[in-house]
């Protein structure tokens, strides 16, 4: 069985067909939400991640990154948690939310590629080949990024891992350097390898796994002498959007715009982010442009709806926002969320139809609650 459980409460003739929105034009939905808003009032509270399209992201009660969202997620009382956002995030909301409360993802093909990245099978083959390369327990933690599945975050749980985010990456390897001598990081390599280059860790003191390769019979295309040398083990997973970005972007953007300061995501390549100005969450990137002077200019690095409303919300301050990459990174499976998923879902829940809820088996979120809680602890 699965350890997550799609539930869709059985939907009568008068249901809101979610055939009959999707014909509609974007804006035709705008009342339509508002109003469905205005109904649930405080029974329900709706969660925007920063990449979500501005046509839906501006009904959020909450904007913000992943950790941000989690910890709302966590503290509120709401009855109804629509998540705006994907997968993995809603999995999250759910295994942090009181009892009675349910998650609702409006687009249940809303993924994310890096999470796919990591399947639980592959993880657990991974760990029986560490313990057999002479890795003992005690002495490697597994870390997971946010970006992951409900049944890798009970993986990193259950062994005494937690969840980090990228605003909190660098704390939780602090934290786990305090407790084992290495790190199994999960699934993102470049957040993983620029987290710990910032703490001085050397490059050949990092390899990858890669799960679809092996050396002499050996999985993850690394020796059993790598694997015990290595002080952070880095599974091969990235992020799509970001890892299109190239150094050649940073010069280029230099060379047409003297005197920007290019700012990315942590999720960028190593030699991306050394060419930066300054890296950091999404919510560390807008942090930097508010807080900077009128007259300002950044080239940013990460995924374009975020980059152009940050443009947009400042132009009017005097300070300029360009993307990195002029070709421009769309998250497409954020993009699946349209007004008109969002209305549907709204609407049946006005008529007491939960739609497209999101539910993490119990024995999968009790080890995936400890390590989330365990991020959750420790200081951003």
């Amino acid at each position: 069985m699965s350890v997550l459980e799609e539930v869709d409460v059985p939907v009568s003739a008068e249901a809101c067909s979610l055939d009959n929105y999707l014909v509609l034009p974007d804006n035709s939905m705008d009342e339509r939400i508002a109003a469905a808003r205005r109904a649930l009032g405080k029974t329900t509270i709706l969660l925007g991640h920063h990449y979500q399209r501005d046509e839906v992201i501006r009904f959020a009660d909450f904007t913000g990154d992943s950790y941000k969202l989690s910890k709302v997620a966590a503290e509120t009382d709401a009855n109804y948690i629509v998540f705006c956002g994907v997968h993995f995030m809603a999995e999250s909301a759910d295994i942090l939310a009181h009892e009675g409360q349910q998650v609702i993802l409006p687009d249940l093909n809303a993924g994310c590629s890096m999470a796919d990245m990591a399947e639980i099978g592959q993880v657990e083959e991974c760990w029986e080949t560490l313990l057999d390369a002479g890795v003992s327990e005690g002495e490697i933690l597994p870390l997971t990024y946010m970006n992951s599945s409900a049944a890798i975050k009970a993986f990193c749980g259950e062994r005494g891992g937690l969840v980090c985010t990228s605003s909190n990456a660098r704390r939780a390897f602090e934290w786990a350097f305090a407790r084992a001598q290495k790190i199994l990081f999960l699934p993102d390599q470049h957040l993983g390898r620029n987290t710990g280059h910032a703490m001085g860790i050397p490059l050949d003191e990092m390899t990858v796994y890669d799960p679809w390769q092996s050396f002499a019979g050996i999985g993850g295309g690394i020796t059993r002498e790598r694997l015990r040398a290595a002080k952070v083990i880095l599974w091969k997973g990235h992020c799509s959007v970001h890892q299109r970005f190239l150094p050649e972007h940073v010069d280029n953007v230099r060379a047409k715009y003297p005197g920007i300061q290019v700012i990315v995501h942590p999720e960028c390549r190593l030699e991306v982010c050394e060419k930066a100005d300054a890296l950091g969450s999404t919510e560390r990137l807008i942090k930097i442009v508010r807080e900077a002077p009128q007259g300002s200019s950044f080239a940013i690095g990460t995924e374009i709806h975020l980059v152009n409303r940050l443009a947009k919300e400042f132009a009017p301050l005097g300070k300029k926002v360009v993307t990195l990459d002029d070709a421009g990174c769309l998250c497409t499976t954020m993009y699946r969320i349209s007004p008109q998923h969002l209305a549907w879902a709204l609407e049946n829940l006005v008529e007491g139809r939960v739609v497209n809820r999101i539910q993490v088996r119990d024995d999968v979120k009790y080890w995936a609650r400890a390590a989330l809680d365990r991020m959750l602890e420790i200081r951003a």
